[in-house]
């Protein structure tokens, strides 16, 4: 199936241990259908020292979730919503909100 979240898009996490987290997409692994959300699903990780990081140490970092467990927010009523798609007049391919019928896709 495919993925309905596109990179720069806001999304709400629905499940786990950070519900209810708003936050944009950052990148999409559409293979392992995966995605990583700004500032949610924070994890520690343990860095070697570098010559781009010379002390090394624990840096924090978002960690891939699913994107099953994310809903994209609609930007012109705000909730997150399911994504619909539907045919412009020039047969262009867009998504719509199903809660507002609103294009969610810059044209």
């Amino acid at each position: 199936m495919a993925m309905r979240i596109k990179t720069g898009d806001r999304v709400y996490v629905i499940s786990g241990k950070d519900r209810g987290k708003e936050g944009k997409v950052l990148r999409r692994d559409v293979g392992k259908d995966l995605v990583v959300v700004e500032n949610v699903n924070m994890v520690t990780k343990s860095v070697r020292p570098s010559q781009k990081n010379p002390q090394g140490g624990l840096v924090k970092q978002e960690a891939p979730l699913r994107a099953c467990k994310v809903m994209l927010v609609c930007p012109a009523c705000g909730k997150p919503t399911r994504v619909g798609r539907a045919f412009l007049d020039d047969g262009r391919k867009v998504r719509i909100c199903k809660k507002c019928g609103e294009i969610v896709d810059k044209v």
